[in-house]
């Protein structure tokens, strides 16, 4: 009890940090005498600085390092022990002479996975493991499941009526699309867009919405675009293929890219999305949402190949139209915002 008080505050920290957008999720706590002296969160994308470490952070604040050879540092990922733009944090706990450590869960990543705790332990550090190992493996979703399963962490995201549709039935992009979400609504999709490595949509939707996919009503970057395009529909003057960011055209046809542009050739008559995730995780994106349509959602649904699903609800009955996808999983959460329910569901484990 006494070692998982002061790890979930390190969890603690980093939830915090993911929440806030001021860094990663993990978080370390230097404890001497049953008293935390020192608590800090990953600041490395904020700070512009690779050293940021919450380990090199908690470490760092500490004043007098005199303390720190008698204290225990808590982290909830195994500290890094390989050299790359930086030098690995179990060499500075090493150096500092922090004599033990406290672990949430390995490093996910198999080249690496241990030899922080090994490096430590063979240093004469005390190392303990596994310690709230299941709630420190759930702080970063999409980094344990692309070490882990080697593809993408998968997003599912829709907006459906009352009465559970997406959408009125359209022909063509001359009819327009019933608008479920609600301004503030609308500003976190674009939190949560600027928070993904890549976006997908299918070749109905890009056709009938001419979507742009990007980052507009939320500070952060756009992600990398995708796009089922199996016999080039696109017209050129499509918002996907206009070169504002990187976007891949997953087509059957052979096609030289352009910048910014790319069209990846890929075998229609084979199992589509395991192709593409695979190809996604050849590029390191390690998290995609999926916006739809609902053909495309119902896909990944159907093959298992999705983790989480954000589901709008808006007070609106339609009465007819595109079918909203049903969730085979885990009801996880649920909030009220301007009328609107909103769900977050998991797959079953």
């Amino acid at each position: 009890m006494y070692e998982e008080k002061f790890m979930r505050e390190a969890i603690r920290l980093a939830v915090e940090n993911v929440k806030q957008g001021t860094g990663g999720p993990f978080g370390a706590v230097v404890v001497k005498e049953g008293k935390i002296i020192a608590a800090c969160a990953n600041t490395v994308t904020p700070d512009c600085d690779p050293t940021a470490h919450a380990e090199v952070n908690a470490v760092a604040s500490v004043r007098d390092e005199a303390l720190l050879r008698d204290s225990t540092i808590y982290v909830s990922l195994e500290p890094c022990s390989h050299y790359g733009k930086t030098p690995p944090c179990a060499e500075l706990i090493i150096k500092k002479g922090i004599p033990r450590v406290v672990v949430g869960t390995l490093d996910p990543f198999p080249e690496v996975s241990g030899r922080g705790v090994r490096m430590l332990r063979e240093a004469g550090v005390e190392v303990v493991t596994g310690v709230l190992e299941e709630e420190a493996r759930t702080l970063n979703p999409a980094f344990m499941t692309f070490q882990i399963r080697k593809r993408p962490y998968v997003y599912l995201k829709w907006a459906q009526s009352a009465d559970g549709f997406m959408d009125v039935r359209r022909e063509d992009a001359t009819e327009s699309p019933v608008l479920l979400s609600s301004a503030e609504t609308l500003r976190r999709v674009h939190r949560l867009r600027s928070e993904v490595a890549a976006i997908m949509v299918g070749t109905r939707t890009a056709l009938l919405d001419n979507p742009s996919l990007t980052v507009r009503h939320w500070a952060g970057q756009s992600p990398v675009r995708g796009v089922l395009d199996r016999t080039l529909k696109l017209p050129a003057g499509s918002h996907l293929l206009d070169g504002m960011v990187r976007t891949l055209v997953f087509t059957a046809a052979e096609v030289e890219s352009r910048p910014n542009v790319e069209y990846v050739r890929i075998d229609f008559e084979q199992e589509v999305l395991p192709q593409v995730l695979q190809y996604l995780y050849e590029q390191n994106l390690n998290s995609l949402m999926v916006e739809g349509g609902a053909e495309l959602l119902e896909s990944f649904l159907d093959a298992g190949l999705w983790d989480e699903a954000w589901v709008e609800t808006a007070p609106v009955v339609l009465g007819a139209g595109v079918k909203a996808p049903a969730v085979p999983g885990v009801l996880t959460g649920t909030e009220q915002r301007h009328g609107r329910l909103l769900e977050t569901w998991k797959q079953k484990v």
